[in-house]
């Protein structure tokens, strides 16, 4: 079974495409974006997949992508096109190759014109394809930087994308109004560029006379896609939490399991951590009982009472599952604390993995 997640940058406008490999685990990743690397790790932990390769359909010039910090967290390669002439990439793809997840593979398809080295990732079957910015959702990518080409990206279009099946499902690289898909036979009548009875010398006119400005990025994110996203130096400009090993959910909220909370409790820093309790009074002391030093903030009560919280040290929200918590960890960072996690599961996890706590039953 094949895993399809379509995610979105409302930053850039961007499409990130997650394919997996439901047998295998295996799974690729089109176009990710370096601010959400690890909201898209968290997503393919979640799902239990296994990156194995990230794909950007071109050097990008409105977002940084994320390929050099994924490949770092998980090994994955990276991958996009030769003619790119990018650093730091594993392999460079030419027209006709073939990016292999499990039993499934995306046919690599040149399709230059945005740029000189744009791809278009095809799915096995056919029944999906993904176009980056050679092709958009009733509209095409800008050519007039990067080497593009008015008369490359016609025919790329047309002879490589359009002439796939009219069912084939057509994936863009971005869309600024909210449109998520396409297909092969809406593009061919309803492009207004490269549709209908459009042909290259139509086509030219309209693009040649666009008279876009240049995206405000363009200085910094095509030079840092020339590296595959590695910062300068090689240090990554987001760091993870310190305090303690944490993971962060697809949902973007850190959690904290149980076995590293009571290692850090038991610890010679353990006062440092602050254990925030959200449950009602009646629960605090009922059968699940409460951690050692938990201090009991009803979640009806934390935006009001967040200024009693100390902003210096690591705050820990604790509630039965890990629900309320969970709420209770954003309300906590909204309020200004930069060092807050949700206790996984809560205090059912954490009886069930047998920690101490107070007043509850044997």
């Amino acid at each position: 079974m094949l895993i399809f997640r379509q995610l979105f940058d409302s930053a850039s406008s961007t499409y990130t495409y997650l394919l997996g490999d439901a047998d295998s685990g295996e799974a690729v990743l089109i176009d990710p974006v370096y601010e959400n690397e690890r909201r898209d790790w968290a997503l393919m932990r979640e799902l239990g997949l296994r990156l194995v390769a990230t794909l950007d359909t071109h050097v990008h010039a409105d977002h940084v992508t994320a390929a050099w910090l994924l490949k770092q967290r998980s090994g994955s390669r990276i991958l996009l096109s030769e003619s790119a002439g990018a650093a730091n990439a594993d392999h460079g793809l030419k027209h006709g190759d073939r990016v292999a997840f499990g039993s499934r593979h995306l046919e690599v398809r040149a399709t230059p014109g945005h740029t000189s080295g744009c791809l278009t990732y095809v799915l096995d079957d056919h029944s999906q394809a993904f176009t980056g910015d050679a092709l958009l959702i009733r509209g095409c990518g800008r050519t007039d930087f990067q080497q593009g080409s008015p008369n490359q990206l016609y025919r790329s279009v047309r002879e490589q994308i359009l002439s796939l099946p009219a069912a084939c499902l057509l994936y863009p690289g971005h869309d600024y109004r909210g449109m998520t898909v396409t297909s092969v036979a809406e593009e061919t009548r309803y492009n207004p560029r490269l549709g209908g009875d459009a042909n290259a010398t139509d086509f030219a006119g309209y693009m040649n006379n666009l008279g876009l400005p240049h995206p405000k990025l363009m200085d910094i994110a095509v030079p840092a896609n020339l590296r595959c996203g590695r910062p300068e130096g090689g240090v990554a400009t987001h760091q993870e939490p310190s305090w303690a090993s944490l993971t962060c959910t697809f949902g973007g909220i850190w959690e904290i399991q149980p076995t590293v909370l009571e290692e850090r409790m038991a610890g010679e820093h353990a006062y440092e951590i602050q254990v925030i309790d959200v449950r009602e009074p009646r629960e605090f002391g009922d059968v699940l009982g409460h951690i050692h030093g938990a201090r009991l903030l009803p979640l009806s009560e934390l935006a009001s009472r967040a200024g009693e919280i100390d902003r210096n040290r690591p705050a820990v929200t604790v509630c039965r599952s890990g629900t309320r918590s969970a709420q209770a960890a954003v309300l906590l960072q909204k309020a200004g604390l930069t060092q807050v996690a949700n206790l996984a599961g809560g205090m059912l996890r954490w009886r069930a993995e047998g920690f101490a706590v107070e007043d509850g039953a044997e």
